[in-house]
């Protein structure tokens, strides 16, 4: 999250870019035909929504004056850092005015990438004269300021926090081992026998088995592998999940979560090569192979760990500072008060 100056003009300079941005017509979609996949998505993978690309949040154009934090300013004049800004009786230079663009939060820099220089110099000119203003008329002493200033240090310290903030390869190991899971995934390919009530439709030209019927024709499927049957081949004719059918029942690699429970439980149970009994879920039958255990270890999956167990490190930081604080609550003072009885009753009409 940004506070402050910095997040006052990041809001503002999208905004004006954007309510100035020339207009041009949007092209229409051409239609969309259905991805030809190497292998098809299963009937067993969980549903999950596409992540659709992430739009931008509105954001009010006016910066935040109350909140006065200001540019480092200064650094001394010369010949290759003359002055570039002047407000009132501040003067910044070249240096100035990029040592406080290179200070700004990853996220904001992003923001303001596309946004001229002038612009954000005007953004800059903007707030300090408003902040000079709003301290000219004695608002900087309002508790309301002084709550949003405290709110602005807070979240600067965090982020202050979290940037020194370097995990050591005992705190990525444990980080791995609790979570362990996520770095598991298996190469599997599977044959569906559906029955009555499964969501997955019924092939053409075959019957509407029965649990009793799917699961018998299951396990004789199973005997037959299990006596040499070319699994890819029996896959191709019996399977009534249709895509992954057409390709010997291959589903690819997955990992946990994107499976439903019965049927990750089993894949990630199994020994490579070792094929299941029938495995039921909602959607029928599952005899299931894994062909190969993808899993991370934790020299491969560190590079992934550092970036996510900074913000829980910086957490703990922020609570191990609040926890050496002494924050004393008066309870005689904070006590809810107790909610008003309800109304009696109206009382019943004398006959």
């Amino acid at each position: 999250m940004t506070t402050g100056l910095a997040a006052s003009m990041a809001a503002t300079l999208a905004f004006g870019q954007d309510s100035t941005a020339k207009k041009t017509p949007t092209p229409a979609k051409p239609a969309v035909s259905a991805p030809k996949a190497a292998a098809a998505k299963s009937a067993v993978a969980a549903a999950k929504p596409a992540v659709a690309a992430a739009k931008a949040k509105p954001v009010a154009a006016a910066p935040k004056p109350a909140i006065s934090a200001k540019p480092v300013v200064g650094t001394p004049v010369s010949a290759t850092n003359p002055v570039v800004l002047t407000v009132g009786d501040d003067k910044i230079t070249k240096a100035d005015f990029e040592a406080f663009i290179a200070g700004l939060p990853d996220q904001v820099k992003a923001q303001m990438a596309n946004i001229p220089k002038r612009r954000i110099a005007e953004q800059i000119a903007d707030i300090k004269l408003f902040a000079a203003e709003a301290r000219r008329r004695k608002l900087d002493q309002s508790a309301m300021t002084q709550l949003e200033m405290d709110q602005a240090l807070a979240s600067s310290l965090f982020r202050d926090v979290q940037a020194k903030i370097n995990p050591t390869t005992a705190d990525m190991e444990a980080y791995y081992e609790k979570n362990k899971d996520q770095y598991q995934k298996v190469k599997a390919r599977h044959i569906l026998l559906r029955f009555k009530g499964s969501p997955v439709p019924v092939r053409e030209g075959q019957k509407d088995l029965t649990k009793e019927e799917a699961l018998a024709k299951a396990n004789d499927l199973k005997k037959a592998i299990d006596g040499g049957g070319d699994f890819a081949a029996l896959a191709k004719k019996e399977s009534d999940d249709a895509g992954s059918g057409a390709n010997g029942g291959d589903l690819g690699a997955f990992g946990r979560g994107m499976m439903v429970p019965p049927f990750e439980q089993a894949a990630f149970s199994l020994p490579v090569g070792k094929v299941s009994d029938p495995v039921e879920s909602q959607f029928g039958y599952h005899i299931i192979q894994v062909q190969e255990q993808l899993g991370k270890d934790f020299a491969s999956a560190k590079a992934e760990i550092e970036p996510k167990l900074k913000p829980e490190l910086a957490q703990k930081a922020m609570k191990d500072i609040k926890d050496a604080a002494k924050v004393v609550f008066n309870d005689t003072y904070f006590v809810d008060a107790a909610p008003p009885a309800p109304p009696a009753p109206p009382a019943a009409p004398k006959p």
